[in-house]
């Protein structure tokens, strides 16, 4: 097929279902190359009414340079994820410049098909599987349009539709049985593009407020038994036990700190924690972690980490006892969580002395300091004012604003002046509740830094200075739909249970997240692990009792599809079949019997000779049948046509 009889509609089609295929990569790959793309998809498009406008030879050439030009000032080569993305979206586009045959149209399809797939290497959630089904339905559609099965590319589209319906049960079984690939590293392969933001290792006053107006998810936990109330919702990260005064830190040593198995009591939170892909090799569980297993490691800080593949999305099953008893400490861990960067300065001393700090007990002073933040006019807020080289003294009676993090600071400051240990910890508090799925997911605007004191029979004890200014941070999550820098801290003051939610959005919101953990535990993350805990309940066991029963399922599916197909083309006759055969029944009459295995061309030609008279009416009955039964190319009117030459046919 030449340039010149290419069906405008059908390219129109093409080009638009190109564009969508393609239009998710903007988050992904470079803006030169995305822009290049672009630049040739529109070349391409109004060359549909101006085709001499299109490319030659040499300039497609000079256009293919250009675009490797780009992958290597983009940095990124020919291999990786991101690469690999760009080298096809660009020669996706250089294809559109040369559509001259009917295969050109096939090679497009096919790597649009390609491209489209390339887009769950950057995510896997359900509305981007719906997104890229769609597409694929009109690619679909455009190969049936193409082919001549359907004249109108609705009727196309319909028939698309219905064979990715029946093809749905095979793909399930198929899913469902076939082994399953462990850690599949593509995922973390050229990803170069892609930051993610969160905890740091380090924490200065401040510095969690960067993550208080981001929405990202950093997991979900779903809960067998009660969800565990706000203020018992401390998923605990990394423990800062030194500071410069400025900076708070881990300990260098704390690896060497004795490791204890903390005393618990009371009834466990047991829960599944759904990571989401991070940076770093932290598990943010409840305190205390009790139940867990390889590869996680809670280490002396009751700190869980994992040696698995933290840049991928998983799940773990956890235990978490909310009453425990760490124990006494070792001299390490007392000597760091004693530690100052010098000794404290004069008005620091004296607000000790003030709160009785050196003549009462841990727990009573650690009171006293919640007061104090309470009664003094302390504000909590996302910006506060600017605070110099002592920011412990500043903020304390200087400007008196903070952030959870200053709470904190200030809090394990004046403890350690009092020669009393504490430590800041950091990680999230709270979560929004999704009690439809009975789950809670907590995002980087979770982000929360508190404090621990140690107490003589009681060990570490956690405190949260921030619930002393604002308790609503503990009750209710931060509303980060409402929330900006300068502005008013407003919280979701609206209760998380689903039945008393009347915020239409935020009805839906809740329902679209159980509908996403259930795509994300089920679908996503079905690996190996699941699909034999899974299949062990049928009694399937390894491997190649997996092979043998999906190659029966599909064995049994390829045979009732082919007997649907059977009967449904006895039961719809083609009318074409039904005219030739009142054609035939006429000549029989005149003893001119069609064979079984003779074809209508060769019957045609014998007819002909024994009926000279009538051979341009056998003739053009003939071709007329032939182009319709076997051809592409038949028009509507034909079988009118071919019905009133052989009601009128009488040999």
């Amino acid at each position: 097929m030449k340039t010149a009889a290419i069906d405008k509609n059908i390219l129109l089609l093409l080009l638009g279902t190109v564009g969508l295929a393609v239009l998710p990569h903007l988050r992904h790959i470079p803006n030169l190359s995305f822009g290049f793309f672009t630049a040739l998809w529109g070349w391409r498009l109004l060359g549909i009414w101006r085709p001499a406008w299109l490319p030659g030879r040499l300039p497609v050439f000079l256009l293919l340079l250009v675009g490797i030009a780009l992958l290597f000032v983009g940095r990124q080569g020919i291999l990786g994820r991101d690469a690999g993305s760009s080298l096809l979206i660009i020669a996706l586009g250089l294809k559109l410049m040369e559509i001259k045959q009917e295969r050109d149209f096939y090679l497009i399809i096919y790597m649009t098909f390609v491209v489209a797939a390339t887009q769950f290497l950057y995510a896997q959630n359900m509305l981007l599987g719906v997104y890229i089904g769609g597409v694929c339905c009109l690619l679909l559609a455009l190969l049936i349009a193409m082919n001549g099965l359907q004249k109108q590319f609705v009727q196309a589209l319909k028939l698309a539709g219905l064979i990715t319906l029946q093809a749905a049960p095979l793909a399930a079984a198929m899913f469902i049985l076939f082994p399953r690939l462990d850690a599949p590293k593509w995922m973390a392969v050229g990803s170069e593009t892609q930051n993610r933001t969160g905890l740091s290792e380090v924490m200065e006053p401040g510095s969690i407020t960067n993550l208080s107006l981001s929405d990202e998810l950093v997991f979900r936990a779903q809960f067998d038994g009660p969800i565990p109330p706000p203020q018992e919702r401390y998923w605990r990260g990394p423990v800062m036990s030194m500071t410069n005064g400025k900076l708070w830190m881990q300990a260098q040593n704390f690896a060497d700190y004795a490791k204890r198995n903390p005393k618990v009591s009371g009834s466990p939170y047991r829960y599944t924690l759904l990571m989401e892909p991070q940076e770093k090799n932290w598990v943010f569980a409840l305190d205390m972690p009790v139940g867990f297993s390889a590869p996680l490691t809670r280490n002396a800080n009751y700190q869980l980490t994992t040696s698995g593949n933290f840049e991928q999305r998983v799940a773990y099953k956890l235990t978490s006892y909310p009453t425990y008893n760490t124990g006494p400490l070792s001299a390490g861990e007392y000597r760091d969580a004693v530690q100052l960067p010098g000794k404290p300065s004069l008005r620091i001393k004296e607000l000790v002395s003030q709160l009785h700090g050196y003549n009462t007990t841990p727990a009573a002073f650690a009171q006293k300091l919640l007061d104090h933040f309470r009664n003094e006019n302390f504000r909590y807020t996302l910006e506060p004012p600017k605070l110099d080289d002592n920011p412990i003294e500043s903020f304390l009676f200087d400007t008196r604003a903070g952030f959870c993090s200053h709470y904190a600071s200030a809090f394990v400051y004046l403890l350690r002046a009092a020669h009393i240990p504490a430590r800041v910890v950091t990680g999230f508090q709270g979560g929004e509740v999704n009690a439809l799925g009975h789950f809670i997911q907590v995002r980087q605007a979770d982000a929360h830094a508190w404090a621990e004191v140690w107490h003589e029979n009681a060990g570490w004890v956690r405190y949260d200075p921030t619930a002393a200014i604002a308790p609503e941070r503990i009750e209710y999550p931060l509303d980060v739909s409402r929330l900006s820098p300068g502005a008013e801290i407003l919280f979701d003051m609206e209760h998380q249970e689903f039945g008393k939610v009347f915020n239409l959005i935020k009805q839906a919101r809740l329902i679209w997240g159980t509908v996403d953990y259930n795509w994300q535990r089920w679908i996503i993350d079905y690996d190996s692990l699941h699909q034999a805990n899974f299949l062990s309940g049928f009694g399937i066991k390894d491997s190649g009792e997996m092979v043998y029963w999906l190659t029966v399922i599909v064995a049994v599916m390829t045979l009732l599809l082919t007997a649907s197909m059977l009967l449904q083309k006895r039961r719809q006759t083609d009318p074409t079949l039904l005219i030739y055969a009142r054609f035939c029944a006429k000549l029989a009459r005149k003893g001119l019997i069609k064979g079984s295995g003779e074809g209508a061309k060769d019957f045609a030609e014998r007819a002909k000779t024994q009926l000279p008279q009538h051979a341009s009416e056998i003739e053009r009955i003939t071709e007329v049948f032939i182009r319709m039964r076997y051809g592409k190319q038949a028009a509507p009117s034909d079988i009118k046509q071919l019905k009133r030459w052989v009601a009128s046919f009488t040999p």
